[in-house]
């Protein structure tokens, strides 16, 4: 079983940053794709970012939805377990409950496709 936990939640004003971390535990492998989807009040699930292996060496490939390219960056380290994502140029519209979630499969942007998910950390953005 594969636990994971958010951290790095918070209050911040229109066009300010913040960092999201996402630490994994129990059985986990370099090889698991890991995303950030998000969730507001009465709407759905939203895929954020992912990286996933590419299936070749330490080769990964990142992707995001179109929403936040340009502005969140996702990132992994292996060796700690760990997984972030550098939120910038933040807007009213990124407010959400955002998760963590991961998967041993090769996935992209559908929750369907992840199995383990963490408890959620809360985004609030002010205009």
């Amino acid at each position: 079983q594969v636990q994971l936990v958010e951290s790095g939640g918070g209050l911040v004003q229109a066009g300010g940053s913040l960092r999201l971390s996402c630490a994994a535990s129990g059985r986990t492998f370099s090889s698991y794709t890991m995303g950030w989807f998000r969730q507001a009040p009465g709407k759905e699930r939203e895929f954020v970012a992912a990286v996933r292996w590419s299936g070749i060496g330490s080769i990964y490939y990142a992707e995001y939805n179109d929403s936040v390219k340009g502005r969140f960056t996702i990132s992994r380290d292996n060796a700690k377990n760990t997984m972030y994502l550098q939120m910038s140029s933040l807007k009213p519209e990124d407010t959400a409950l955002y998760y963590c979630a991961a998967t041993i499969k090769r996935s992209g942007s559908r929750r369907e496709e992840y199995e383990y998910w963490g408890q959620g950390t809360q985004v609030t953005v002010s205009s």
